[in-house]
């Protein structure tokens, strides 16, 4: 068994990829680090996500009992933003006080705070960079890649999204910040999420 190295905090809601879940739970432990699923629990002690319904039903299921708001940044090796649309859920605020205002969901607060912390490698794939549309602070003047049919938000977000002919890059790195395209390329996006996190803070959290 690989020795301990730290843990790789991943934000989850409903309407998770279950492809990136299964990856995520193999290859993380594998190759030393925890998984710990964070999400909003909306003051529920836990809370029962489940997958997009791909292929007719869902599944797979998570239960998470990691509130987002109290989380510690600081007790990371990296955090993942888990692909399709639980991000966009994640963003949600039930009062928004008026035009201009401030996005203060659980989960884009505590990316704030991931984004600030030196040396702490924030990595989305497919969808997930929705969170991140969340504060133009947090995406602007950003080189990015996402899924196709999120480009628009992400550019009038003020990233600039990467192309590889065609389309957006596979993977694009930008300091700490490590984005990919597709669930098609999850096993490309670990291996490089792991290589930076282990680069960047080489004793480990």
């Amino acid at each position: 068994m690989a020795t301990v190295k730290g843990k790789i905090g991943v934000l989850i809601e409903d309407h998770f990829d279950q492809t990136e879940y299964r990856a995520f739970n193999e290859f993380f432990p594998r190759h030393g680090y925890e998984v710990e699923y964070l999400s909003h629990l909306w003051g529920q002690p836990e809370l029962t996500f489940g997958s997009n319904p791909d292929n007719g039903f869902v599944e797979e299921h998570v239960t998470v009992t990691g509130e987002v708001a109290d989380a510690d940044v600081t007790s990371y090796a990296g955090i993942v933003l888990i692909g399709a649309y639980a991000m966009d859920r994640l963003r949600y605020q039930p009062e928004i006080p008026g035009p201009g205002s401030r996005n203060k969901a659980p989960a884009v607060e505590f990316l704030r705070a991931a984004m600030a912390e030196e040396g702490l490698k924030i990595g989305t794939i497919c969808h997930s960079l929705w969170l991140l549309c969340a504060d133009r602070e947090l995406l602007a003047g950003r080189r990015v890649t996402c899924a196709h049919n999120i480009v628009c938000d992400v550019e009038n977000a003020g990233a600039e999204v990467v192309y590889t002919g065609s389309g957006t890059a596979d993977l694009v790195i930008d300091g700490d910040l490590i984005t990919a395209k597709h669930p098609d390329v999850t096993e490309q996006f670990m291996t490089v999420f792991v290589r930076e996190a282990e680069r960047a803070r080489p004793t480990g959290v």
